[in-house]
């Protein structure tokens, strides 16, 4: 899995999980639950895989959706 999203906005990450989700493209958010260990703050970044082989279309989506600040330097 290739991470193309990081961030501790959970505003921003719902909506990039709805956005794949919408289009059929499966994601898994990474350190989801670091927060019931940082006590609530919101200092550890989320991030957010998607296959290899559907990261072009996913960062196309993101990006379309208004969350192209949010991605990740990658190779699509």
């Amino acid at each position: 899995m290739i991470e193309i999203l990081r961030t501790n906005d959970a505003v921003a990450l719902s909506l990039a999980e709805a956005l794949l989700g919408g289009a059929g493209i499966g994601c898994f958010v990474a350190d989801r639950h670091m927060s019931a260990l940082e006590g609530s703050i919101g200092a550890f970044q989320r991030r957010l895989l998607v296959d290899s082989e559907t990261e072009t279309k996913a960062r196309r989506i993101l990006t379309e959706g208004g969350l192209g600040s949010y991605l990740r330097q990658g190779t699509a």
